[in-house]
């Protein structure tokens, strides 16, 4: 009785760890998803820099640019800000379009039934942040911006990509193994318990046919005075 009550604990401990991991599991799906479309996005802002790095863009057209500029640059705030998942973010806040910037939560999650733990590291403040449009009016700020500026930022949602996407898959895998232990403990504390079973049963027969042999002795001991008394009629 005590080692099934032990397995019973257990499966319940790493069931519980498979809910919290479950909750991991979505919060780098959101992560995943707002990166690959800051990623995206950030493909395109490159090719709109470069028009604005040619000295053959100018007036009108030029304007334009800087505006579509602009605009994928909010964008890409937007992607990182809704990049949530109940209350938490691992990507942090941007300061575009004037909210406040802020760095991403750092979280363990409980892996398993003993308490330990898988730790994802959130994104400093402001590291996808976009620089100003009027910091890339200029052709050779432009140029400039190219070689470093928008590398950086590409880098980095690169590193993030990579790093969240690793953890997704060691999440995955965990999952998979703790739902495998849990069937695992869960078979043998069925046949722990089939075990106790037989052995109750057959203690059961046992006093059954006892307590049968009793009754038939008890009636064969009434019968034998009646036996003696009608051979006096």
């Amino acid at each position: 009785f005590a080692v099934a009550q032990k397995v019973r604990g257990d499966i319940a401990g790493v069931t519980s760890a498979n809910e919290q991991l479950g909750a991991a599991r979505g919060l780098l799906d959101v992560t995943l998803s707002g990166l690959n479309r800051v990623s995206d996005t950030m493909a395109t802002i490159r090719a709109v820099v470069v028009k604005l790095a040619d000295n053959n863009v100018d007036g009108a057209l030029r304007d334009a640019y800087v505006a579509q500029y602009d605009l994928l640059r909010t964008q890409v705030a937007s992607f990182i800000n809704d990049s949530t998942y109940n209350g938490v973010s691992l990507v942090g806040k941007s300061s575009i379009g004037g909210g406040t910037a802020a760095a991403g939560t750092d979280i363990a999650v409980i892996r398993n039934e003993v308490g330990d733990a898988l730790t994802i590291t959130g994104q400093a403040v402001g590291i996808f942040d976009l620089d100003a449009a009027a910091d890339v009016t200029d052709v050779a700020d432009a140029v400039t911006y190219l070689q470093t500026g928008l590398a950086v930022i590409e880098t980095a949602v690169n590193d993030a990509l990579n790093t969240y996407g690793n953890a997704s898959k060691s999440v995955v895998n965990q999952i998979g193994f703790n739902g495998d232990k849990i069937d695992a403990l869960e078979a043998g504390l069925g046949a722990l318990i089939d075990a106790d079973l037989a052995k109750e049963s057959a203690r059961l027969q046992s006093l059954q046919i006892r307590q049968q042999l009793g009754a038939t002795a008890l009636s064969a001991a009434n019968t034998a005075p009646q036996f003696l008394l009608s051979l006096f009629r």
